[in-house]
């Protein structure tokens, strides 16, 4: 099977992607070739372009952090999967209208629900998930603060924290204040310079947690806004996605910074948060996955959450699904479709 596959060739501008045909193998055993439907563009193909990502590959590479599609081809023992939409998580080669797979890291699509939309929850909502239930914990009652809340995470975060029954404050441009608060967020602007005293006016007493993909010096004044024995949870370093210098350091910097607080005695945590911890088990790993985008698919299912797809743009055009992407105009995440620009 021929498939057409996105290229980043190095650090190069939206417009220097690359489009590739390349013949793929028929799958062994128990891998099956998956026709992608949608495939999403995050963060952090935004910071493999600049070779910012903190384990990326070496240049070149095919990008595309996670995908929705339809298995088309199966290897001996996955023929019961023939036909049937599967979500996947990645992390890079998921930019292709085919793609061969491990059967084993599918994860069911249920009926009815827009190829498109399933995307926009894959690493989307295994992350706010397990940042809102298994590290904050956040429950019914509790006030948390969630920074860039029109992004993909973000809108997701708000989302399942007020399903939980939390109080939610938003971080966003004043753009954005509009779909925030249809979010059901209270939404402040993150330019302003007096942001912690704006929050502190919403939450006199602290927030239970904030959730903070930004990093840099702000990360001091997310610590600050802590209610007594609050969580920190930082999932990433967006601040300094356009400096020069190590894809690395930033992140260290940032784990050094949570240890330290960790290690004070005011009954705060700080965590940071990586969607690949446990790899190293693949049983357990597939597993928690399963069940985690599982009962964000449910949700999904129910209409009780609500897919921001930014932007649909054809896999052939991923130069300006890249460039919109990382322009701040938009609420939610663009998604790369079949050239042919339908996901069916």
């Amino acid at each position: 099977m021929r498939a057409l596959e996105v290229v980043l060739p190095g650090i190069v501008e939206p417009d220097g992607l690359e489009l590739r045909h390349r013949e793929l193998p028929s799958p062994a055993a128990g891998h099956v070739v998956v026709r992608v439907e949608a495939s999403g563009v995050s963060f952090a193909e935004q910071q493999m372009r600049r070779a910012k990502y903190y384990d990326q590959p070496a240049f070149p590479f095919v990008p595309g952090y996670d995908l929705v599609g339809t298995v088309v081809e199966t290897g001996p023992g996955t023929e019961d999967l023939a036909g049937r939409r599967f979500a996947a998580l990645t992390k890079i080669g998921g930019w292709a209208d085919h793609v061969l797979l491990d059967a084993a890291d599918l994860v069911p699509v249920p009926d009815g629900v827009d190829p498109a939309e399933a995307e926009v929850f894959v690493v989307n909502g295994i992350t706010a998930w397990r940042m809102l239930h298994h590290i904050a914990r956040v429950r019914k009652g509790q006030t948390v603060l969630v920074h860039g809340a029109n992004g993909g995470v973000g809108s997701t975060l708000v989302q399942l924290a007020r399903l939980a029954g939390a109080t939610v404050i938003g971080t966003a441009s004043t753009r954005h204040h509009d779909a925030v608060r249809r979010l059901g967020a209270t939404p402040v602007d993150y330019r302003d310079p007096d942001l912690p005293a704006r929050v502190r006016e919403l939450a006199p007493s602290g927030v239970d947690a904030v959730f903070d993909h930004v990093g840099g010096p702000g990360i001091v004044d997310s610590y600050r806004l802590l209610a007594p024995r609050g969580t920190l949870v930082a999932y990433g370093t967006a601040s300094t996605r356009d400096q020069p210098g190590s894809s690395r350091l930033p992140v260290l910097k940032l784990f050094a910074r949570l240890m330290l607080w960790n290690a004070l005695p005011n009954g705060h945590r700080a965590t940071f948060f990586n969607i690949w911890a446990g790899k190293r088990r693949p049983d357990a790993f597939r597993a928690a996955l399963r069940r985690d985008l599982g009962e964000v698919f449910a949700l999904v299912a129910q209409g009780k959450l609500r897919a921001q797809v930014a932007a649909r743009v054809p896999l052939d055009q991923v130069g300006r699904a890249v460039a919109l992407a990382e322009s701040g105009t938009v609420t939610g995440k663009v998604v790369l479709v079949p050239a042919n620009g339908t996901t069916r």
